[in-house]
């Protein structure tokens, strides 16, 4: 499986992990996007990124207050500085040998561990075994965002599942919420505006 490093674990626990990479670096993912961390040849954990930050910069903030700033400072400090952009990540699965689980890892990745993006057959892979157990993590969270993270999540994988050949997954993934949230009806219906938003859901 192809994959793009993307960082290095800052820390982790059973639920999710911070991981930091250069902000300049070429082809990050998106909100929403399935990554993993390989502890070994035959354990891997799965998570979605649910936050994506640029940490203060002293030298930014000085930049800021300079009306015009010249395109080529702008360019020099992406590239040339340190700046580290950090990504939330939400555990929301493993593969252990050839089997994947939708349920937390028994252990959580170590600090400087690889975060790598999933080639789109992983991406159709994991979001497809099962039941779509793995969305429960993100309806789990109580962060009124996770919703929008959701949403966002949907659109990725659903245009990965598209140009695969499996463009009714979005679907399957909004029934299996809707029978999730059915005893939730708030919930359901701000879910259901989101992803009627995000072109995921009709209403009518």
């Amino acid at each position: 499986m192809s994959a793009i490093q993307i960082g290095r674990l800052l820390s982790a626990n059973s639920r999710q992990f911070l991981v930091g990479c250069h902000v300049s670096q070429a082809n990050l993912p998106s909100l929403g996007a399935l990554v993993r961390v390989d502890l070994n040849d035959r354990f891997a954990v799965y998570g979605i990124i649910i936050d994506i930050s640029i940490a203060e910069d002293g030298f930014v903030r000085q930049l800021a207050t300079v009306d015009p700033i010249d395109e080529a400072i702008v360019r020099d400090h992406r590239l040339n500085r340190n700046v580290p952009l950090e990504m939330r990540v939400l555990s929301v699965g493993y593969r252990s040998g050839d089997q994947i689980f939708h349920l937390l890892p028994p252990k959580p990745p170590l600090g400087l561990d690889l975060l790598v993006s999933c080639a789109p057959e992983e991406v159709v892979n994991f979001t497809s075994t099962g039941r779509l157990g793995y969305l429960r993590h993100l309806l789990q969270e109580t962060s009124p965002l996770m919703i929008e993270v959701l949403a966002a999540h949907l659109q990725w994988a659903q245009g990965i599942h598209q140009q695969s050949g499996h463009a009714d997954w979005s679907q399957q993934a909004v029934q299996a919420i809707i029978t999730w949230l059915r005893d939730d009806a708030s919930t359901l219906l701000r879910v259901l505006h989101c992803l009627a938003d995000a072109q995921l859901f009709n209403p009518a």
